[in-house]
């Protein structure tokens, strides 16, 4: 039987290098259709779909942050965690240049540059997780505890209301 086909991107070559399991989906990517739009595609619970936003506090710092599929990030309490004023959303040039991803494609694996990874502490509980690849239209499922092991993710409690 034949391997599966998908991309070699820099995140599979760090899950390959750091020995992750991983199993590989991919779907057809629909531009703003996010993790709803995998989730459907793919027959899978929004809830464990984690998407991989790009951040930094007023002094430029980039940072990950990692969510559930179905909520949004509460900023205020993630600035607050962090000790700083205000936590925004980058442009997507600026995502693009911390992570060599493009957004609707930002895995937080493999990275350009490091950057703090902070981890809604929730999606530890999953059994499995669903995060992007490292393009868009591609996801991989991983345990959620290669978050912890991989990346040195930072638990934290930041979801606000659902989507």
């Amino acid at each position: 039987m034949d391997r599966p086909r998908y991309p070699n991107t820099q995140a599979i070559r760090f899950l390959r290098a750091n020995q992750v399991d991983f199993k590989a989906f991919i779907y057809t990517y629909t531009e703003r259709g996010g993790a709803r739009q995998a989730a459907v595609e793919l027959g899978l619970p929004e809830h464990r779909v984690v998407k991989t936003l790009v951040m930094e506090t007023l002094d430029q710092s980039p940072l990950l942050v990692l969510m559930h599929g179905d909520q949004a990030v509460s900023t205020r309490n993630l600035a607050r965690f962090i000790g700083t004023k205000k936590v925004l959303p980058v442009r997507p040039e600026k995502a693009l240049n911390c992570t060599g991803y493009q957004v609707g494609g930002i895995s937080p694996f493999g990275t350009r540059q490091t950057m703090p990874v902070y981890l809604q502490t929730t999606i530890l509980d999953l059994k499995t997780i669903y995060i992007n690849g490292g393009k868009r239209g591609f996801i991989v499922e991983v345990d959620p505890d290669v978050l912890l092991k991989t990346l040195s993710a930072i638990p934290v409690s930041v979801a606000a209301f659902s989507n």
